[in-house]
């Protein structure tokens, strides 16, 4: 369906935690680095590379080097043993002459306490040592050896950049990726960083795009207050660096990621997740449709409350989702990225390639379009009244499938259709209380 990659939760063996029962947290709280989780061992997870490397579709591992898990007489995934308060791991091994001296980080504008106080009391690793290097390095060698492309590095902002760099850029640390998963000879992995930085943090986000890309949070809050209807979305009009963004191509961007549709992260109650219905698509859909940023589609399970893990069985067990017959999933999982209106903009995203958006219009309050040069276009209604305006396309006369509303079937759009004149210009129609206030088309369903 034209997805580049998969962010996959971290494999490496974590503590079980039974209170509250199984939390989604659990795996950030690992005690050594076997591949071992609930998601599956070692030989599953080379299974899963090897097969989503043949179609095109590259492993990214969640990984957590900044910290190990916190709590006292640890039991893991995969049988190992472990203690927080003493810093013992033995299955890797650690002991606490390996982590920083303990401190709380009290002042959140303190940069010395953020890269080297422990964050919410997880034992800091301490990567200015060489063996911490080094050990970290092996772990994630062994992912790029088994087919990965690439890392998200958890907390990164918790990291001296410098030790940081070292770790994973360096060639005395980090492998090339495998040419037997088919990527070029001499390719680097992929390193995206988590960095939350609203441009008054202690630590920027500026200070680690010499290492590779950043997760731009301030992308998440501006866009969600944007379609919850906090600001207005003609303002979009200058999306990008003149929001305080970092340069697009530095950018990983999102709607919501784990931590923050539970309304407890970066951003608070801003933040737009599956919950919040059409608004939550409609950012999704520009998210895919702006030329700004490196986008990555959360892809999530329900939950009612901020603790709650995957669904499990009364073994514990992670139960794996249901497949309907129109591509949705079930069995408590949300699978966003099997949802029309999502799926459908990865098409939209990749055949309008690298061209600009031109054709900008608004209403100057809430109904915005544009088009993405001669390849696509995509109109918003997020006002209390209807959309009914004739606009520039750009796009070539013809009969085109709105891709959210429907799919092409049988040579016959499901959905809405919509006429693009000779000149370029089209009448479009958004009612107020349609089921998703969003018509996009592109050149590929004509």
């Amino acid at each position: 369906m034209g997805f580049g990659g998969v962010q996959v939760s971290s494999p490496a063996e974590n503590a079980i935690v039974r209170d509250p029962l199984r939390p989604w947290w659990e795996r950030y709280h690992i005690i050594s680095y076997k591949l071992v989780t609930r998601s599956g061992n070692e030989e599953e997870f080379a299974d899963m590379c090897t097969r989503c490397n043949k179609v095109g579709v590259r492993i990214y591992v969640d990984t957590v080097i900044n910290h190990m898990g916190s709590l006292p007489n640890m039991i893991g995934t995969g049988g190992s043993t472990a203690d927080g308060p003493s810093k013992y791991y033995p299955a890797v091994p650690y002991n606490v002459d390996h982590f920083h001296t303990s401190c709380p980080i009290e002042n959140w504008q303190d940069e010395y306490e953020i890269r080297y106080c422990e964050l919410f009391g997880a034992p800091d690793l301490n990567q200015g040592m060489g063996y911490v290097r080094t050990t970290i390095a092996e772990y994630m060698n062994h992912l790029i050896r088994l087919g990965v492309a690439g890392f998200r590095i958890d907390a990164a902002k918790h990291i001296s950049s410098s030790h940081l760099y070292f770790t994973t850029i360096d060639l005395t640390y980090l492998n090339d990726l495998n040419p037997d998963h088919g990527f070029p000879a001499r390719t680097k992995p992929f390193i995206y960083q988590e960095v939350i930085d609203f441009g008054w943090d202690a630590v920027s986000k500026y200070d680690y795009t010499y290492i590779g890309t950043v997760t731009e949070f301030m992308y998440s809050y501006y866009i969600s207050r944007a379609f919850r209807g906090n600001d207005l979305l003609r303002n979009l009009a200058t999306w990008g660096p003149t929001w305080g963004f970092l340069n697009s191509s530095y950018a990983l961007v999102f709607v919501e990621n784990h931590d923050n549709e539970r309304g407890d992260g970066a951003g608070g109650q801003e933040i737009l997740s599956y919950k919040d219905g059409k608004q939550y698509r409609m950012a999704v859909a520009f998210a895919l449709a702006h030329t700004y940023g490196i986008p990555r589609i959360m892809s999530s399970f329900a939950f009612t409350e901020r603790d709650i893990g995957p669904p499990m069985d009364s073994n514990e067990n992670i139960i794996s989702p249901s497949i309907y017959p129109d591509g949705s999933c079930g069995n408590g999982w949300v699978c966003q990225h099997r949802w029309r209106q999502v799926v459908n903009m990865i098409a939209f995203r990749n055949i309008s390639g690298n061209e600009n958006i031109t054709n900008w219009w608004t209403n100057d309050k809430n109904q915005i379009a544009f088009a993405r040069h001669q390849r696509g276009f995509i109109a918003f209604n997020n006002d209390a009244m209807n959309m009914n305006v004739s606009l520039q396309t750009s796009l070539p006369a013809g009969i085109y499938c709105d891709v959210i509303s429907g799919n092409l079937v049988d040579k016959l759009c499901t959905g809405k259709n919509i006429t693009v004149r000779g000149d370029g210009v089209a009448r479009i129609l958004i009612m107020k209380d349609e089921e998703d206030q969003v018509v996009a088309f592109h050149i590929d369903l004509e």
